[in-house]
Protein backbone atom coordinates (compact mmCIF):
# COMPACT_ATOMS: atom_id res chain seq x y z
CA UNK A 1 0.00 0.00 0.00
CA UNK A 2 2.91 2.44 0.58
CA UNK A 3 4.48 1.99 -2.29
CA UNK A 4 1.67 2.19 -4.67
CA UNK A 5 0.76 5.44 -2.35
CA UNK A 6 4.67 6.49 -3.05
CA UNK A 7 3.78 5.83 -7.37
CA UNK A 8 1.15 8.34 -6.61
CA UNK A 9 3.30 10.57 -5.23
CA UNK A 10 6.40 10.37 -7.45
CA UNK A 11 5.05 9.56 -11.26
CA UNK A 12 3.12 11.19 -12.99
CA UNK A 13 -0.25 9.41 -13.98
CA UNK A 14 -1.77 9.80 -17.66
CA UNK A 15 -4.27 8.70 -18.77
CA UNK A 16 -6.40 9.04 -22.05
CA UNK A 17 -8.44 11.97 -22.54
CA UNK A 18 -11.60 9.85 -22.59
CA UNK A 19 -10.60 8.32 -19.01
CA UNK A 20 -9.71 11.63 -17.71
CA UNK A 21 -13.00 12.88 -18.52
CA UNK A 22 -14.33 10.05 -16.49
CA UNK A 23 -12.13 11.08 -13.55
CA UNK A 24 -13.69 14.52 -13.45
CA UNK A 25 -16.76 13.31 -13.66
CA UNK A 26 -16.48 11.15 -10.54
CA UNK A 27 -14.66 13.92 -8.39
CA UNK A 28 -17.38 16.42 -9.34
CA UNK A 29 -20.20 13.42 -8.10
CA UNK A 30 -18.22 12.76 -5.09
CA UNK A 31 -17.54 16.07 -4.04
CA UNK A 32 -21.23 17.61 -5.01
CA UNK A 33 -22.70 14.89 -2.74
CA UNK A 34 -19.82 15.53 0.05
CA UNK A 35 -20.90 19.04 -0.05
CA UNK A 36 -24.68 18.23 0.94
CA UNK A 37 -23.85 15.59 3.52
CA UNK A 38 -21.21 18.40 4.98
CA UNK A 39 -23.98 21.05 5.41
CA UNK A 40 -26.76 18.55 6.19
CA UNK A 41 -24.76 17.83 9.11
CA UNK A 42 -23.50 21.46 9.93
CA UNK A 43 -26.68 23.02 9.96
CA UNK A 44 -28.08 20.26 12.03
CA UNK A 45 -25.55 21.81 14.69
CA UNK A 46 -26.24 25.19 13.73
CA UNK A 47 -29.88 24.70 14.74
CA UNK A 48 -28.78 23.40 18.07
CA UNK A 49 -29.27 19.41 16.63
CA UNK A 50 -33.04 20.39 16.70
CA UNK A 51 -33.33 19.98 12.48
CA UNK A 52 -32.07 18.83 9.88
CA UNK A 53 -32.07 21.56 6.62
CA UNK A 54 -31.95 20.70 2.99
CA UNK A 55 -29.38 22.54 1.09
CA UNK A 56 -28.04 23.15 -2.17
CA UNK A 57 -31.75 24.20 -3.64
CA UNK A 58 -31.47 20.87 -6.05
CA UNK A 59 -34.05 17.43 -6.51
CA UNK A 60 -30.37 15.62 -5.72
CA UNK A 61 -28.24 15.84 -2.99
CA UNK A 62 -24.99 17.61 -3.66
CA UNK A 63 -24.11 21.44 -3.57
CA UNK A 64 -22.69 22.51 -6.65
CA UNK A 65 -19.84 24.96 -5.33
CA UNK A 66 -18.39 22.09 -3.67
CA UNK A 67 -18.32 20.13 -7.41
CA UNK A 68 -17.01 23.14 -9.19
CA UNK A 69 -14.56 23.73 -6.52
CA UNK A 70 -12.79 20.42 -6.64
CA UNK A 71 -12.12 20.39 -10.37
CA UNK A 72 -10.13 23.59 -10.15
CA UNK A 73 -8.32 22.81 -7.10
CA UNK A 74 -7.32 19.39 -9.01
CA UNK A 75 -6.29 21.48 -11.91
CA UNK A 76 -4.37 23.96 -9.80
CA UNK A 77 -3.17 21.47 -7.04
CA UNK A 78 -2.44 18.17 -8.10
CA UNK A 79 1.20 19.07 -9.26
CA UNK A 80 1.82 20.20 -6.07
CA UNK A 81 1.23 17.02 -4.33
CA UNK A 82 4.47 16.36 -2.66
CA UNK A 83 3.85 19.85 -0.70
CA UNK A 84 0.65 19.20 1.64
CA UNK A 85 1.73 22.64 3.34
CA UNK A 86 1.53 24.65 -0.19
CA UNK A 87 -1.45 22.81 -0.83
CA UNK A 88 -3.79 23.81 2.42
CA UNK A 89 -2.59 27.08 2.57
CA UNK A 90 -3.46 27.86 -1.61
CA UNK A 91 -6.69 26.24 -1.34
CA UNK A 92 -7.57 28.20 1.45
CA UNK A 93 -6.62 31.29 -0.11
CA UNK A 94 -8.26 29.99 -3.13
CA UNK A 95 -11.42 28.38 -1.60
CA UNK A 96 -11.62 31.54 -0.01
CA UNK A 97 -11.62 33.86 -2.60
CA UNK A 98 -14.07 31.96 -4.69
CA UNK A 99 -16.80 31.63 -1.51
CA UNK A 100 -15.96 35.29 -1.41
CA UNK A 101 -16.88 36.26 -5.03
CA UNK A 102 -19.89 34.16 -5.63
CA UNK A 103 -21.37 35.03 -2.06
CA UNK A 104 -21.13 38.30 -3.07
CA UNK A 105 -22.01 38.03 -6.74
CA UNK A 106 -25.11 36.01 -5.64
CA UNK A 107 -26.39 38.30 -2.91
CA UNK A 108 -26.08 41.65 -5.26
CA UNK A 109 -27.51 39.50 -8.01
CA UNK A 110 -30.53 37.99 -5.95
CA UNK A 111 -30.93 41.16 -4.19
CA UNK A 112 -30.50 40.21 -0.59
CA UNK A 113 -31.62 36.86 -1.02
CA UNK A 114 -28.48 35.19 0.26
CA UNK A 115 -27.22 31.12 0.27
CA UNK A 116 -25.18 31.51 3.62
CA UNK A 117 -25.11 34.67 5.81
CA UNK A 118 -21.81 33.33 8.33
CA UNK A 119 -22.93 36.13 10.50
CA UNK A 120 -26.22 33.91 11.35
CA UNK A 121 -24.20 30.72 12.16
CA UNK A 122 -21.95 29.98 14.75
CA UNK A 123 -18.26 29.55 14.57
CA UNK A 124 -18.25 32.31 11.97
CA UNK A 125 -15.04 34.33 13.95
CA UNK A 126 -13.15 36.48 10.67
CA UNK A 127 -15.98 36.28 8.82
CA UNK A 128 -15.90 39.32 6.31
CA UNK A 129 -19.85 40.51 5.37
CA UNK A 130 -21.05 36.80 6.24
CA UNK A 131 -19.81 35.56 2.91
CA UNK A 132 -16.52 34.00 4.24
CA UNK A 133 -15.28 33.29 7.63
CA UNK A 134 -11.84 31.87 8.80
CA UNK A 135 -14.24 28.67 10.10
CA UNK A 136 -14.87 28.28 6.39
CA UNK A 137 -11.50 28.36 4.89
CA UNK A 138 -9.78 26.24 7.40
CA UNK A 139 -12.50 23.54 6.82
CA UNK A 140 -11.92 23.90 2.86
CA UNK A 141 -8.27 23.57 3.45
CA UNK A 142 -8.47 20.60 5.22
CA UNK A 143 -10.95 19.27 2.51
CA UNK A 144 -8.33 20.19 0.34
CA UNK A 145 -5.93 18.22 1.38
CA UNK A 146 -8.29 14.91 1.89
CA UNK A 147 -9.21 15.74 -1.96
CA UNK A 148 -5.71 15.19 -3.29
CA UNK A 149 -4.49 12.76 -1.00
CA UNK A 150 -7.44 10.27 -0.71
CA UNK A 151 -9.97 11.29 -3.26
CA UNK A 152 -7.85 11.57 -6.16
CA UNK A 153 -6.03 8.53 -5.69
CA UNK A 154 -9.05 6.19 -5.32
CA UNK A 155 -10.69 8.13 -8.71
CA UNK A 156 -6.77 7.16 -10.45
CA UNK A 157 -7.73 2.86 -8.78
CA UNK A 158 -11.33 3.13 -9.94
CA UNK A 159 -10.64 4.38 -13.59
CA UNK A 160 -7.55 1.78 -13.82
CA UNK A 161 -9.52 -1.38 -12.69
CA UNK A 162 -13.09 -0.33 -14.83
CA UNK A 163 -13.99 -1.19 -18.49
CA UNK A 164 -13.14 2.46 -19.89
CA UNK A 165 -16.73 2.64 -21.98
CA UNK A 166 -18.15 1.69 -18.64
CA UNK A 167 -16.65 4.24 -16.09
CA UNK A 168 -16.99 6.97 -18.90
CA UNK A 169 -20.61 6.13 -19.30
CA UNK A 170 -21.90 5.50 -15.76
CA UNK A 171 -19.97 9.32 -15.13
CA UNK A 172 -21.05 11.06 -17.87
CA UNK A 173 -24.67 9.98 -17.23
CA UNK A 174 -24.87 10.79 -13.41
CA UNK A 175 -23.48 14.09 -14.61
CA UNK A 176 -25.76 15.10 -17.16
CA UNK A 177 -28.52 14.46 -14.62
CA UNK A 178 -26.79 16.66 -12.06
CA UNK A 179 -26.38 19.40 -14.54
CA UNK A 180 -29.99 18.80 -16.04
CA UNK A 181 -31.46 19.32 -12.12
CA UNK A 182 -29.33 22.22 -11.99
CA UNK A 183 -30.26 24.34 -15.38
CA UNK A 184 -33.10 23.24 -14.60
CA UNK A 185 -33.87 25.12 -10.91
CA UNK A 186 -31.49 27.98 -11.61
CA UNK A 187 -32.43 28.69 -14.89
CA UNK A 188 -35.57 27.24 -16.47
CA UNK A 189 -37.60 27.30 -13.50
CA UNK A 190 -37.03 31.00 -13.30
CA UNK A 191 -38.02 31.75 -16.53
CA UNK A 192 -40.64 30.20 -16.94
CA UNK A 193 -42.11 30.47 -13.00
CA UNK A 194 -42.45 26.75 -12.75
CA UNK A 195 -41.81 24.87 -9.56
CA UNK A 196 -38.42 24.21 -8.07
CA UNK A 197 -37.17 22.30 -5.58
CA UNK A 198 -37.55 24.10 -3.21
CA UNK A 199 -41.09 24.96 -4.13
CA UNK A 200 -41.67 21.13 -4.57
CA UNK A 201 -39.60 20.18 -1.54
CA UNK A 202 -41.40 22.87 1.32
CA UNK A 203 -44.42 21.65 0.21
CA UNK A 204 -43.79 18.21 0.98
CA UNK A 205 -42.36 19.49 4.88
CA UNK A 206 -38.57 19.50 4.03
CA UNK A 207 -37.06 22.49 5.80
CA UNK A 208 -34.71 25.15 4.20
CA UNK A 209 -31.98 26.81 5.54
CA UNK A 210 -33.05 30.13 4.38
CA UNK A 211 -31.31 33.72 4.75
CA UNK A 212 -32.90 36.98 3.74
Amino acid sequence: MKEKYKKYLDIEHHFDQKTMLGILGLMFIITGIYGFLVEYIFYYINSGMKQFYWRGGHFLPWVNIYAYASIIIYCTMYKNRKKPLKIFLLSMILCGVLELITGWTMDKVRAGNRCWDYNKEIWNFGNIGGYVCLRSILFFGISSLGFIYILVPICFFIASKINKKLFLGITLIVCIILFIDEIYNCLIARIFHWPRAYNIYSKMGVHYMSFK
